[in-house]
């Protein structure tokens, strides 16, 4: 997949309209919002820069939450603030994103300005991908460039209008995800291990089928195990299961079947762990936290294999965080890995109760001499909690368009940036 590429001469003394993933949580402080986490700002940083030293004018787009009128709550202005420390330079915020008087004021700034436009969600046409909308944003700038492979699963004007009516390039981090997804596809250092946690089924499990294909096994762990583990046979008690969309149940659709077939499909393949112990494909925990809510203060343990799992039965507990054997199980096949792929927590890890099994499980990826590849989401958040920044290969900054584009789809912000064959 090659995408069209920024260079100097695309850009020099050019305005560049740059979809960026602006959508940072604020915090208040002393009566004024700020950034909380300028994680996804530190991601577009470097096609920022690039832009300004070859003087062009960056003019930064973007959505922040979901407002349906504007709302001083979801206004980018802290967040140009906030990018005005980053980049330190001068980062000029306008109040509004299409009009005659936007367009007057980006043409009075010089080369090398960063310009920072007002929430694009403030206006409904974004999200319906109005025409005339995305022909208004077009006509502020002479190139786009789509900096937000995170939002690219999502056919908003933004990403996929304004390339219409504007020769579109890849950003630089949008097209560094693109590559390092695109690879981990297609070849893989192998064994390739995936791990899949999280609590919701429903955005993974596309993504779950196509690379169960791919890896040499997949461990899973959080609420999506309680989906395989349900379909093999075993009770999950109150454990949470994701129920399945109407329109899903509609087309015969259901996440344990799924789930079913994931398991029947895989049934012949095998992974040999140390070399000669023959593993299924898709491991599930044998053991688990369990307890009766996911406040409770304390966990017990349920071997789910010829041991105490009556006791669940028993008192109706909630599955929480992955058990020791599991736990044991898991980071001996990750220590053998050639690529492992990561993308959610295998408990409440919120809860220090149900924390252990993440935490682990971070801290072997972490130091496994495999190519370690992480999802974003809730798994940034865990090993921000756990202290373990800096010590992976590649963590991304998208979760759902991460996700879609590991099903194998085209993401429809992504064919616009296509390079053309001649």
């Amino acid at each position: 997949m090659e995408l069209q590429r920024l260079t100097s001469s695309i850009i020099k003394n050019k305005k560049v309209l740059v979809r960026a993933d602006l959508d940072v949580p604020l915090e208040e402080k002393n009566g004024k919002l700020q950034v909380a986490d300028d994680n996804r700002l530190q991601l577009a940083k470097d096609t920022i820069t690039f832009i300004t030293e070859h003087q062009g004018v960056c003019i930064l787009i973007g959505h922040l939450g979901r407002p349906e009128k504007k709302d001083p709550q979801k206004s980018f202005k802290p967040v140009a603030n906030h990018l005005s420390q980053l980049l330190n330079q001068p980062v000029i915020f306008i109040d509004d994103c299409i009009g005659d008087a936007v367009q007057k004021q980006i043409e009075h700034q010089p080369p090398g300005s960063v310009i920072v436009l007002e929430n694009l969600r403030y206006y409904s046409e974004e999200q319906a991908n109005d025409a005339h909308f995305a022909k208004q944003l077009a006509s502020l700038a002479d190139v786009y460039v789509n900096e937000a492979f995170s939002t690219s699963h999502r056919t908003h004007a933004s990403i996929v209008g304004i390339p219409t009516y504007l020769p579109a390039y890849a950003g630089f981090n949008l097209a560094k995800e693109v590559e390092t997804f695109s690879n981990l596809m297609t070849k893989p250092k192998r064994p390739f291990v995936m791990i899949v946690g999280g609590a919701k089924i429903s955005d993974k499990v596309e993504a779950i089928e196509h690379l169960t294909s791919i890896a040499d096994v997949v461990l899973v762990g959080g609420g999506v195990a309680n989906n395989f583990l349900k379909a093999d046979g075993f009770d999950v008690q109150k454990s949470y299961l994701q129920d399945t969309p109407a329109d899903l149940k509609k087309k015969g659709t259901d996440y344990i079947e799924a789930a079913a077939e994931m398991i029947h499909d895989t049934k012949q393949d095998r992974l040999l762990k140390d070399g000669y112990i023959p593993l299924p494909k898709i491991i599930y925990p044998i053991d688990v936290i369990a307890a009766t809510s996911p406040k409770s203060k304390s966990g017990k343990v349920i071997e789910l294999v010829n041991g105490n799992h009556h006791e669940a039965t028993k008192k109706g507990l909630m599955y929480l965080d992955i058990g020791p054997k599991t736990i044991k199980l898991f980071q001996e096949i990750i220590l053998q890995a050639g690529t492992v792929f990561w993308n959610g927590p295998m408990g409440v890890f919120e809860n220090k109760a149900f924390a252990n099994g993440t935490r682990e499980i971070g801290q072997t990826v972490a130091k496994a001499t495999a190519t370690t590849i992480l999802g974003g989401g809730d798994t940034i958040g865990a090993i921000n909690d756990f202290k373990l920044n800096g010590r992976f290969d590649y963590v991304s900054g998208a979760g759902g368009a991460a996700l879609e584009f590991l099903s194998g789809k085209m993401l429809p912000g992504i064919k616009p940036l296509l390079k053309r064959k001649s």
